[in-house]
């Protein structure tokens, strides 16, 4: 008979979100948080006196009824209030349900209810984006708007209060009921590209052992991470976790409001002497355009997180040979909360014939994540940087089904635990992930795959291209065929002979796409990324039999915010 186990004599302390806050109000109290406000204000109040408005913040939820489980939405921007409610709800045992404002109005119909969310914290400029939906949303009980009485609006939606005035005479000091880890804490829903969003339920362990990982690869090039502007915004998967990381290593949080272009990020880095950023690639390549437009340089800006969709080689070597910051890209999903990988590369690759190649792949797997890539009958693939098949992920902060959806659990998880991601992917020995595709974006010419990410990659290494996107039309021999949607740097008039002249040579020949079109914006989704669905439903109908040989340009309309 073996022996019963050795029982361990280590204290079990759970994991909570508000501990992090009482850590950073002890010890790096007189550290800011600095936000420029929607009217274009900048406020700043101390970890120590965040952590007092969280408590006041807490104690008024607890009086308001909300309990342990309840549902308490925000509607709001990357400021210093969307931080406290971060942590009062889910201090308190609540869960914290951050909400899109970019979405369409069916689908934030669909997310509150579908949440059953008893009050909504809003911005004051997404007030309007909500009156018109306040009837048909039975669960919510009322509107906390995120500012002061003097500020409140005229409005139509029922029981308005400011937060000011929400919070005002509620006590600083507080005793965290002790929570279980496993309790959850924040629902993010996922875009809803395809069908209705889906929820993503995250727990305090989950979210702590998050936080702490990104703390380890989240620095800057030299000493510790001192001020940190996260671009990528508080609804979408908690700011990539940055919200809990910054108040753990001390650093200051300097949050932008709605004023992401590229003249205001630029005005509020250097004013707070930002030395660590991140945001989807979109924000970049139009900072980078305005960088080299207006003449500008960073003097304290270190490192730059790329992370949403891929980042173009040619926009990383731009950033780092032009203007010495470190670009590090990363993968993750709104369903593995979301960092997976971190695109700090080995020290062996760490040079002139390496370096770059690395860095334009989706980073090397985290500790706490496993990952394995899968053919079509769900075998294992090898770690050889070749075998390309499903990515399929599982750890410590990966979902392990959705929110109130058993038909989308079933279809996404395996029977075994693992979460399918829906990304054609590679990984090698290294534990370097490269994103090939995703299934749905995948072009399928003449039975074999075509990359669009790796043809977008090469052909923005192009001068004249600002941004591009390469979707499969359909072709009655072929079955699909590449077609690339290209905008062009203002100034620049690049035609298909020059798009398709640069490609050669440095994609197999069958990969050159039928067709290059030229437009004045790709259409977007609410997350950043380049909405394929709606380039392939403009195109695919227009293109699909004879693709034309002569350079076009269209207009493709309004960005989308699906």
């Amino acid at each position: 008979m073996p022996n019963p186990s050795m029982p361990g004599l280590m204290m079990d302390v759970p994991l909570s979100i508000p501990a992090i806050l009482e850590h950073a109000a002890r010890w790096h109290g007189d550290v800011e948080i600095v936000t420029r406000d929607v009217d274009r204000s900048i406020s700043r109040a101390t970890y120590r006196e965040v952590r007092n408005r969280a408590a006041q913040l807490a104690h008024a939820l607890r009086d308001y009824g909300i309990e342990s489980g309840d549902r308490v939405g925000t509607i709001a921007w990357n400021n210093q209030r969307h931080v406290e409610a971060y942590y009062a709800v889910s201090g308190i045992g609540a869960v914290v349900h951050t909400i899109n404002p970019r979405l369409f109005a069916e689908q934030l119909e669909y997310i509150v209810n579908h949440a059953a969310d008893r009050l909504l914290f809003v911005d004051l400029d997404n007030v309007k984006l909500l009156e018109p939906l306040a009837e048909r949303l039975p669960s919510v009980e009322g509107y906390v708007i995120l500012c002061d009485d003097a500020s409140l609006p005229d409005t139509s939606l029922p029981h308005v209060r400011s937060y000011e005035a929400f919070i005002a005479g509620k006590p600083q000091a507080i005793a965290w009921p002790e929570l279980d880890e496993r309790a959850a804490a924040g629902l993010c829903y996922t875009s809803g590209t395809t069908g209705n969003p889906k929820g993503a339920v995250y727990t305090h362990r989950s979210t702590v052992l998050h936080a702490l990982t990104g703390a380890i690869w989240h620095r800057p090039k030299t000493g510790p991470l001192t001020s940190v502007l996260p671009v990528v915004p508080m609804f979408h998967v908690n700011a990539w976790g940055l919200p809990y990381i910054a108040p753990i290593v001390g650093a200051k949080l300097v949050m932008p409001g709605p004023h992401v272009d590229p003249a205001s990020l630029y005005e509020l880095m250097e004013a707070e002497r930002v030395d660590m950023t991140a945001g989807v690639p979109t924000i970049w390549f139009r900072l980078l355009a305005w960088l080299e437009a207006n003449g500008k340089r960073f003097s304290s800006l270190q490192t730059l997180g790329v992370g949403g969709s891929a980042a173009p080689r040619a926009m990383i070597e731009a950033y780092e040979r032009d203007y010495g910051i470190t670009v590090v890209q990363g993968w993750g999903m709104t369903e593995t909360s979301p960092s997976c990988t971190t695109g700090r590369i080995k020290p062996k690759h760490d040079t002139p014939e390496h370096r770059y190649a690395k860095k334009a792949l989706a980073g090397r797997v985290h500790f706490g994540v496993d990952m394995k890539i899968v053919d079509e009958n769900g075998d294992r693939l090898p770690d050889d940087g070749e075998s390309q098949g499903e990515l399929l992920v599982r750890g410590n902060w990966v979902a392990s089904a959705y929110y109130g959806d058993d038909a989308a659990t079933e279809r996404a998880f395996t029977s075994d635990g693992w979460f399918r991601t829906g990304d054609i992917a590679t990984l090698d020995a290294d534990g370097y992930l490269t994103m090939r595709d995703r299934v749905k974006d995948v072009i399928k010419s003449g039975g074999e795959w075509i990359s669009s990410i790796d043809l977008e990659n090469v052909a923005s290494a192009h001068p004249a291209v600002a941004e591009a996107a390469a979707i499969g039309v359909p072709h009655p021999v072929w079955s699909e065929r590449p077609v690339l949607v290209v905008v062009a740097v203002p100034g620049t008039a690049p035609t298909r002979d020059d798009i398709l002249e640069h490609l050669t040579g440095k994609i197999a020949k069958w990969w050159l796409p039928d067709d290059v079109v030229f437009v004045d914006e790709l259409p977007h989704t609410a997350t950043g990324k380049v909405s394929k669905r709606l380039l392939r439903e403009r195109f695919a109908a227009s293109l699909k039999t004879a693709p034309s040989r002569a350079s076009r340009h269209e207009t493709p309309g309004p960005t989308a915010s699906c």
